[in-house]
């Protein structure tokens, strides 16, 4: 701001300095013909400059050279052919800011083609006044191509405000000193860490400084103007360099080299982000000036296996597909895979309207790009609903059903039993039943690693939804499960199938995202217990498996994912507060940026989690899927407890809903009282009221004399 003092008095005005306008600006902002005619001149003086300097290197005289007698008509002919030449190679139709390796080259052709013209004419037009040497167009060819590529080249730095810095022996931005600037160091001197430095050095955000590279020869080097440094030196590139976020330009590498690249940078306090994969860039899904944060899956240190194709399509292709829960994390990702496997139909069947909404629209969007005729059909409905499951699925002769549908969070099915029990048991049986009678090829039900020995309501009511489909697969014509006894039997003709697996990463109600906002909250981040382990998986990888377990099963089959090592969530915590630059503040280091709160394990919630309740289990064709061989209750028995569970649902009998669950589910363990939180106010709403009655009908007594 400025002041200007008005009449008498200082009365001041605030008013804006005129911004300054740097020659570079000024040139960037001419019109493209003036821009084009200032570049000819240029090349006119420099084609002058090389014609004269190739008479004087080869006759080592200044004058010899006649430019304004002899040998005028040749100072003449030489801009005209190499500027017809770049002319017409559209060299004057290159952006001299983006002036690449492509452009070089061609610089390189259109002089060559110029100077054997040049010798042509040389040759052709012999002037006995004023001799030309036949070595005069050799020696102009390379001083014309040394001249035209560094004018170039230095008008490139020139107008994208980079200088020369003659002790780092690189061009660096003119801005480079502003502190708004983050001052970066990029893993990987390879294609994708060049591309990365040619994005950054156009951009006003980040500074790069320096790489890292496994390659200890590179060690010691510059690449790009950047000098790389080894793994070993990282403390000395942040003395250095200052550098304080680390970009990891290495999209081809594993899964498993990228934790261990993630584990040697936590130690110091750099932000570290990831670039995207060429796929992704070529595709146009991404820029490559597009940086994310370092994929939380990067810290698992297992690598996916590549799916098999045929069990993918197995039961997909070309046939009608249901996926109940379709709106969920994890249905939603069915839906996606299952899209690429082709099929005729496929059935999203939500009971909420935005997540049917959300999902429907992205599928055809996706379809919008494809050839594909793959018809999308949004049910909105709940799986409660048996008339209408059996409806859609005999209406449009479903081939495979993806029962995904289910109430996943421990604490709050812990405190909404009721809600627990009917959606995630006897939807599950009314998605069977459906299925049963409308004839469906394929049933695959969607299971949890909470549903091995549970100590919750949610795995509990998993591990019975596994019990209805394995009594149902083990029949070969069970009676449906109804209040009504006027029920047929109907014919089985559906290959039931459970897939079990533990957490996925990104899905509702995952620690990451949790754990994301906690830091950029300034913390504590809040962990359950010191000791609480966790296996972990992707949402796309859990899918695919998914879909391969249930092309192999046989009927009543229980497929476990390998989901390799647990994950110690304290260690977790750890890592993704240091690679977001920060430290962890602990009693050894109390200066930490971001603590860990331990705020006691939640209703319901284990330390530990399993996959498997027995230790029957045999391998498959697939490396990471493997059969459990589990006991099974036959039809007619658990039909008997299912009707005394709705029973007790319906009567708020929690207390037996809890011994039908110790009687039917192996290790159930409970370990706090079974509530239902509608019910318990319900209760205490009854309670109220009775002691209002009995208060009401209670004689008056008191304040009477005892004469009285």
């Amino acid at each position: 701001m400025d002041y200007i003092a008005t009449g008498h008095k200082s009365t001041m005005r605030p008013t804006k300095l005129a911004k300054t306008v740097t020659f570079r600006e000024r040139l960037l902002g001419l019109p493209r013909s003036q821009k084009r005619l200032l570049q000819i001149i240029a090349d006119t003086c420099l084609i002058w400059l090389a014609l004269w300097l190739a008479f004087f290197l080869r006759l080592d005289n200044v004058y010899a050279a006649q430019a304004f007698s002899g040998h005028a008509w040749l100072f003449i002919v030489a801009p005209v052919l190499t500027i017809s030449v770049f002319a017409k190679l559209g060299l004057y139709r290159t952006v001299m800011r983006y002036v690449g390796y492509q452009a070089l080259i061609m610089i390189a052709v259109a002089v060559t083609v110029s100077a054997v013209l040049l010798g042509i004419v040389i040759l052709v037009y012999r002037d006995p006044t004023a001799i030309v040497p036949r070595s005069i167009p050799i020696i102009y060819w390379l001083l014309c191509l040394f001249f035209m590529i560094s004018l170039r080249m230095v008008m490139r730095q020139y107008f994208r405000g980079m200088s020369f810095d003659l002790q780092g022996a690189s061009f660096l931005p003119a801005s480079q000193h502003d502190s708004g600037k983050v001052r970066v160091a990029i893993y990987g001197a390879g294609d994708a860490g060049n591309q990365l430095v040619m994005a950054l050095r156009l951009g006003t955000e980040r500074h790069p400084v320096a790489f890292i590279d496994d390659n200890l020869d590179l060690s010691g080097r510059v690449i790009a103007g950047l000098p790389v440094y080894g793994p070993n030196d990282l403390a000395r590139l942040i003395k250095e360099k200052s550098a304080q976020e680390v970009l990891l330009a290495i999209p081809s590498a594993t899964r498993t080299r990228r934790m261990a690249i993630v584990n040697l940078l936590t130690p110091y306090s750099f932000n570290v982000r990831t670039v995207p994969g060429f796929m992704d860039l070529a595709s146009g899904r991404v820029k490559v000036q597009d940086l994310r944060e370092v994929d939380i899956s990067d810290l698992l240190g297992r690598d996916p296996v590549q799916p098999d194709s045929h069990l993918l399509e197995r039961c997909i292709r070309n046939q009608v597909v249901m996926v109940t829960g379709a709106g969920g994390s994890i249905g939603a990702e069915l839906c996606r895979q299952i899209l690429h496997s082709k099929p005729r139909t496929l059935i999203l069947f939500e009971q909420c309207e935005f997540n049917l909404y959300s999902i429907q629209s992205e599928l055809e969007s996706f379809l919008q790009y494809t050839d594909e005729p793959v018809q999308i059909v949004p049910v909105l409905s709940s799986v409660r609903n048996q008339e209408r499951l059996f409806d859609v699925m005999s209406i449009w002769k479903v081939d495979t059903v993806y029962h995904a549908a289910a109430y996943k969070h421990v604490p709050m099915v812990e405190r909404n039993v009721a809600e627990g029990v009917i959606n995630n048991i006897f939807g599950t049986l009314y998605s069977a039943q459906a299925a049963l009678k409308a004839g469906v090829a394929n049933f695959v039900l969607i299971s949890t690693d909470k549903a091995v020995r549970p100590t919750n309501i949610m795995g509990s009511t998993k591990r019975m939804a596994e019990l209805v489909l394995q009594a149902l697969s083990h029949e070969e014509a069970p009676c449906p499960y109804s209040e009504s006894d006027e029920v047929e039997a109907v014919a089985n003709r559906t290959r039931f199938t459970m897939v079990r697996f533990g957490n996925v990463l990104g899905s509702s109600g995952s620690v990451i995202p949790l754990f994301r906002k906690q830091i950029q909250t300034g913390g504590p981040i809040t962990v359950t217990h010191p000791d609480i382990t966790r296996y972990f998986m992707t949402i796309p990888e859990a899918a695919q498996l998914v879909i391969q377990a249930g092309s192999m099963g046989e009927g009543g089959d229980v497929f476990v994912l390998d989901m390799g090592q647990p994950v110690k969530i304290t260690e977790l915590a750890k890592k993704m507060i240091l690679l977001s630059g920060l430290s962890v503040r602990s009693a050894q280091a109390p200066d930490g940026d971001i603590g860990i709160a331990f705020v006691g394990l939640r209703p319901g919630e284990k330390l530990y989690e399993e996959l498997l309740i027995g230790s029957n289990v045999t391998p498959t064709e697939h490396l990471m899927i493997l059969r459990a061989n589990e006991k099974h209750i036959n039809w007619e028995q658990l039909k008997l407890a299912l009707a005394d569970l709705a029973s007790a649902v319906k009567n708020d009998d929690y207390s037996r809903i809890r011994e039908l669950f110790l009687e039917l589910v192996d290790g159930y363990n409970p370990d706090a009282e079974m509530v239902d939180w509608i019910h318990l106010q319900q209760a205490a709403a009854k309670i109220l009221v009775n002691n209002a009655k009995h208060a009401m009908q209670r004689p008056q007594t008191e304040g009477i004399p005892a004469e009285a």
